[in-house]
This record gives structure tokens, C-alpha cells and sequence, in this order.
């Protein structure tokens, strides 16, 4: 409880500094509302598109945990590949990081040449967006097991299903979830470019429509439920490793 009030007073204190302070500029330079809406307003967009922006977020946060589960998925598996092998290393990390480089709005119209413009193929934008920081992050924490765990199950005859399922996994697990924190986060960034492009549904489809038509209230409205979702998705890889008695490495002092 201690812990959980520390993190959240200061940000709580920064929202309502920072609430305070957007009101005072509206207010003060009679800006319109089509430039910048006051927070009132939008909090009556919020209120009053509620149900629409609840469904837009449903379908954000379905597109961005099916692309964080099939990077994760496929950067577990390089992960494993790469720390069995330096050739597949050599092989595989190249295309991994041109993955990450590549920018999204760039590889998604050839995505949804091939594959339509569903849920299913906005997930495999995000999957790409998300297979570099889990097969880095994967593959360190696999590299990273204490040589003495190792020679200790070297010394019972421990098969290499056992070294890795009793000894590389619980090993790595910190730095996996740490991976994860980013390419979580990663995730809400992909749907929401995909769904920029597609323009079908969605939080990204809400704010791109309703910034058109200069129905700014709104696009703050959505903003504010995109900025909740994405933190959400950030604290949620946190949450489960709590769960699952996953010790994080912490800086010193903190």
C-alpha cells in the first residue's frame, strides 16, 4: 500500500497540475474549443461518448494483445535459436533489427495488400513491432544464467530440457519481463498506427476521424482512453510478474 501511494501521489499531483495549468491557458487566451477544448469539455465527451470509446478501446486492446503474443511468441522462439547457436545469432539478428527499424507506416500497406485490413493483419504489425524488444530481452536473460547453476546441474547429469525448463528460464524471467514492460507498451503504438492506415475501427480510427472533422473535444476524449489503455498495458507485465514471484532488478537506492 505504502509502495503503491508513493508511485501514485506524485503522478496523481502531476495530472491535476497539469489539468489546472491547461485550463488556466484556455482560459486565458479564449481559445475555442475546435483549437483546444477545456477540460470540462472534455470530460463531457467523455461522459457522453463513454460507450463508444469503451468499444473503440476494446478493439485497440485486442489488436495489441494478439500482436504482443505472436512477438512474443516468435521472439521467444529466435531467442532460444540465437542463444543455441552463434551461427543462427549471425543469421537471424540481422533481419530482427531491420524489423525494428523498418517504420510500421512503411511495411503496413504492403501488409494489408497481402492480408487484408482485419484484426488479423493490424496484429501482425504489431507483432513486428514487438519481436525485436522480447528477442533481445529474451535472449539476454537466457545468456545471463550463473555459471555455477549450470555447473552444478552439469555435476547431477541434468538433461538440457532440465537445464533450461529448471535453470535458464527462471534466470532469465527478469530480464524477459522487462522486455515485455517495452514491447507491451510497443503494442498500443502498433495498433494504433495500423489502425490509422486502415481506418476501420479502433482508438486511432476515433482520434484520425473525429480530428478531421475538427471535433477536437472528442480527440481528447479518445486520447485520454488511449493514454489509460497504454498504461495499463505498461503496468500489466509488472502486475503478472508479482504474480508469478518474479524478482525485478531494482537501481541502487530505490
Amino acid at each position: 500500500m505504502t509502495s503503491s501511494l508513493s508511485v501514485g501521489g506524485p503522478a496523481l499531483a502531476g495530472l491535476v497540475g497539469l489539468v489546472a495549468l491547461w485550463h488556466t491557458v484556455v482560459v486565458a487566451f479564449d481559445l475555442p474549443s475546435m483549437i483546444l477544448p477545456s477540460p470540462a469539455e472534455v470530460g463531457v465527451e467523455l461522459g457522453r461518448q463513454g460507450p463508444t470509446l469503451l468499444a473503440d478501446a476494446g478493439v485497440t486492446a485486442v489488436t495489441a494483445m494478439l500482436g504482443l503474443a505472436g512477438g512474443c511468441l516468435i521472439g521467444g522462439v529466435l531467442a532460444f535459436a540465437m542463444t543455441s547457436s552463434r551461427g543462427v545469432t549471425r543469421a537471424v539478428l540481422p533481419y530482427v533489427i531491420a524489423l525494428r527499424i523498418a517504420p510500421l507506416i512503411a511495411i503496413a500497406p504492403l501488409v494489408f495488400l497481402w492480408f487484408g485490413r482485419g484484426i488479423p493483419s493490424r496484429a501482425l504489425l504489431v507483432a513486428t513491432l514487438t519481436v525485436f524488444p522480447m528477442t533481445v530481452a529474451t535472449r539476454d536473460g537466457l545468456r545471463s544464467t550463473p555459471t555455477q547453476y549450470l555447473a552444478l546441474m552439469r555435476s547431477v547429469a541434468a538433461s538440457p530440457a532440465a537445464v533450461f525448463l529448471r535453470v535458464r528460464v527462471p534466470a532469465a524471467a527478469p530480464s524477459v519481463f522487462a522486455g515485455l514492460e517495452l514491447a507491451a507498451t510497443l503494442s498500443v503504438i502498433g495498433a494504433v498506427v495500423a489502425e490509422f492506415v486502415t481506418l476501420r475501427a479502433g482508438l486511432g480510427y476515433r482520434v484520425f476521424v473525429t480530428a478531421q472533422r475538427l471535433r477536437t473535444a472528442e480527440s481528447f476524449a479518445a486520447l485520454a482512453v488511449l493514454a489509460a489503455l497504454g498504461i495499463v498495458f505498461y503496468l500489466a507485465p509488472t502486475a503478472l510478474a508479482r504474480v508469478i514471484g518474479v524478482e525485478r532488478e531494482r537501481p541502487n537506492g530505490s
